[in-house]
């Protein structure tokens, strides 16, 4: 387990804020690129671009002065949730939370779960850490970081209660498809890390994105559908203004909800 202190969280933003171009998988600008080229594990394709962001004096002072108390510590090894959060509860895993407004509420509704955001763009950052000292919550911590990298190196098999991913870049060009943060390797590894009954729940404004994630996620064994298809929305999950827009103009909007299967040597005998 990871032992590092809270003192240990860097409370300076980066330099060079960077602007994922989705809401998926995350990393800090400056260890982009040793991460990746770590010793023992190949490149990964990244599902989000680095771009130059603003950061407003707010969200900067709010990252200086909150990152120390809300962001999990640098570590090599799984994370103790229990040790992060003072207490034992179920843990779900945020990833891509873009400017965190979702995340506060849905957390705010929902004490009795702990939350872990993963989130590249640190304007994003600051404007969660914001959110979250004004509304006093404490059930919330942040990793600015590659998700990727963060389920490789961060979380312990069986150790999340649920996943979310929501509104990931849908990278419409067949050329980019690849670059798509819901592809069966990572879909793999989230369902590794989901404890027996956990979740995984994504959402998509992006039709052929939607048939994409339906396709991964059925062909996961360790992975059941919840619904016939598409799933509707949960009523913990918040309508984003953008998604209340884009309804008003007739856009789609898919929820998919899937279960981590029961593992098959504790199934009971039939």
């Amino acid at each position: 387990m990871s032992t590092a202190s809270p003192g240990d969280v860097s409370a300076a933003p980066p330099e060079d804020p960077g602007a994922s171009s989705h809401a998926g998988a995350t990393e800090t600008a400056a260890g982009a690129s040793r991460a990746d080229a770590s010793p023992g594990h190949p490149r990964h394709v990244r599902s989000f671009v680095m771009r130059r962001g603003h950061l407003s004096d707010a969200q900067r002072d709010a990252y200086s002065a909150l990152m120390p108390r809300y962001g999990v510590p640098d570590g090599d090894g799984p994370i103790d949730f229990a040790a992060l959060f003072g207490r034992r509860a179920p843990v779900v895993l945020e990833i891509g939370f873009g400017m965190g407004h979702t995340t506060a509420e849905i957390a705010a509704a929902r004490p009795d779960v702990d939350f872990v955001g993963v989130e590249v763009y640190t304007p994003g950052v600051g404007s969660l850490l914001r959110a979250l000292a004004a509304r006093g919550l404490s059930n919330v911590r942040v990793l600015q970081r590659d998700a990727v990298e963060v389920l490789r190196a961060r979380i312990a098999p069986g150790a999340l209660a649920g996943v979310h991913v929501y509104f990931p870049d849908p990278w419409p060009k067949k050329r980019h498809h690849k670059r798509r943060l819901i592809q069966r390797p990572f879909v793999a590894a989230l369902a590794a890390r989901l404890a027996p009954g956990g979740y995984l729940h994504c959402a998509t404004d992006w039709s052929p994105y939607a048939e994409q994630m339906l396709e991964v996620l059925s062909a996961e064994p360790l992975l059941a559908n919840t619904a016939d298809g598409y799933a509707p929305r949960p009523d913990w999950r918040p309508l984003t203004k953008f998604e209340q827009r884009g309804l008003r103009l007739g856009h789609g909007v898919w929820d998919l909800m899937f279960v981590r299967r029961p593992d098959p040597a504790k199934e009971p005998p039939s």
